[in-house]
């Protein structure tokens, strides 16, 4: 079981930006997707972004390109989310999630193909 610790969140006014950091600790696979999810109150949890550690291919929601960067420090087993250019609407608990590629598959914005996830790191963006 890979133990998936959050932080970075915080309250920015729209147009700001915040980086979210996920370590990660206790792997078993060499590689994984890892992916930041969301959720605000009363909706379903949703894919931000998704990076596969074996190479770095990305992958996002059409609602953050071009705005959130994920990225992946293998040497430090920690994921990055860099958002820019935040809106109200960006306003939820961002989860880190790690995945196994035969699970995950192609699918990344699927939560339930991840296995392990972090307790979640709050993002507010006030308009």
């Amino acid at each position: 079981q890979v133990q998936l610790v959050e932080s970075g969140g915080g309250s920015v006014q729209a147009g700001g930006s915040l980086k979210l950091s996920c370590a990660a600790s206790g792997q078993t696979a060499s590689t994984y997707y890892m992916g930041w999810f969301r959720q605000a109150p009363g909706l379903e949890r949703e894919g931000v972004a998704s990076i596969y550690t074996d190479g770095g291919m990305t992958y996002y929601a059409d609602s953050v390109k071009g705005r959130f960067t994920i990225s992946q420090d293998n040497a430090k087993n920690t994921t990055y989310l860099q958002m820019n250019g935040l809106k109200p609407e960006d306003t939820a608990m961002y989860y880190c999630a790690a995945g196994i590629p035969r699970l995950v598959g192609l699918k990344w914005w699927r939560h339930d193909l991840y296995n392990d996830w972090g307790q979640g790191t709050q993002v507010t963006v006030s308009s």
